[in-house]
């Protein structure tokens, strides 16, 4: 039996670029994730960074009305400044439509000691972020 040369290797090309074009689809899927990972951390950051300019930005204005910071409290009579505040957060922070209380930003007063957290809810996700801020208010007089 007469057997030609390279006879025995048809087909084998083919399995080859197909083994190829299978490792190049799983790097590009790789990639693709490690991108995805990359841009939810890129808006966790985002979403972070904003919340702490948010508690720094109501901070500096109790510090500005430091002998009126009992009305910034929650449980306080409110002010219109803290009243445009939550606004802002609400407008800039992703809030939870189905349950917007829990993405509400809180702010207790103890003495002279705030505690502001902002909560928000990135679209898509299930946890809730939050950024907690302690500032000490000194007394104006």
């Amino acid at each position: 039996m007469n057997i030609k040369p390279g006879t025995q290797q048809k087909g084998i090309m083919l399995l080859e670029a197909l083994v190829g074009i299978l490792i190049f689809s799983i790097g590009i899927l790789a990639m693709l994730g490690m991108q995805a990972v990359g841009i939810r951390n890129t808006m966790d950051s985002k979403y972070r960074s904003e919340a702490a300019y948010l508690a720094n930005e109501i901070v500096g204005q109790m510090w500005v009305d430091r002998s009126n910071i009992a009305s910034y409290d929650d449980a306080g009579a409110g002010n219109a400044r803290r009243t445009a505040w939550n606004t802002r957060v609400a407008s800039l922070m992703p809030q939870d439509p189905a349950a917007p209380s829990s993405t509400a930003p809180t702010i207790t007063i103890a003495g002279r000691q705030a505690t502001v957290t902002v909560r928000w809810k990135p679209p898509g996700e299930t946890t809730i972020g939050q950024y907690v801020m302690v500032a000490q208010i000194n007394d104006p007089n």
